[in-house]
């Protein structure tokens, strides 16, 4: 059995009552799914009201939602690595990579993702607004791709967004969709790091722009 999250405890009432929603919300998703978990499931749980439930969350899809923004938040607490042209370009995609992988390794993220891929299978609308959500916040990665474009490190004329997509394509395929289709085991901590090591050689080696006396490693 996973143990729940460590968080901080808020101070003001209100903010404790959300954080026991939340929390409570979590069990409840991972253990019934979707459909089958009710607001009702979660006050019990949380031990408040329904109507507290609905004063902090409007419907289940904004608790779901808001789950998921309390799993990203919490994995990606230090801010995002900017572009440096003075340093490596491997050293630096393997520190903005290293936020993600802290993500994926995160037993609640990956069972509730498993909640939402059900759930596009019955109602595509809901999911595709779940996924959305999360890629509002997938951000940092677009971001620094752009910067080093811009400052010609890396093949200008491609969609930063469409490389980033690549990138973290090439980390899930062994970091997210295993653990998340067939029951995989997380990855070890060495096997995170030749995961990311080897997606970001991959990368480079398509995408860096050569320059006389530096390497990007």
């Amino acid at each position: 059995m996973t143990e729940p999250a460590t968080v901080i405890a808020p101070t003001r009432l209100t903010d404790r009552k959300r954080e026991a929603i939340v929390q409570a919300a979590i069990g409840e998703f991972r253990e019934h799914g979707f459909n089958g978990t009710s607001m009702d499931r979660v006050a019990a749980a949380a031990e408040v009201s329904k109507r507290t439930v609905y004063n902090h969350f409007p419907s289940k899809d904004e608790l779901f939602g808001a789950i998921l923004d309390h799993l990203w938040d919490r994995s990606h607490s230090l801010p995002d690595v900017a572009y440096d042209a003075h340093q490596p370009l491997r050293a630096q995609l393997l520190a903005v990579l290293d936020q993600k992988m802290e993500l994926l390794n995160d037993a609640s993220f990956i069972d509730l993702s498993r909640v939402a891929m059900a759930e596009m299978m019955h109602t595509p609308e809901r999911a595709r607004a779940m996924v959305a959500r999360l890629s509002e916040k997938e951000e940092g990665l677009p971001r620094w791709i752009r910067a080093a474009q811009q400052d010609g490190a890396l093949r200008a004329g491609v969609d930063p967004q469409y490389a980033a997509h690549q990138l973290h394509g090439m980390v899930k395929s062994f970091a997210f969709w295993p653990q998340l289709a067939m029951g995989g085991a997380p990855l070890t901590a060495p096997e995170q790091q030749q995961v990311l090591g080897d997606a970001v050689d991959m990368f480079l080696g398509f995408y860096a722009v050569p320059r006389q006396g530096t390497a990007a490693a």
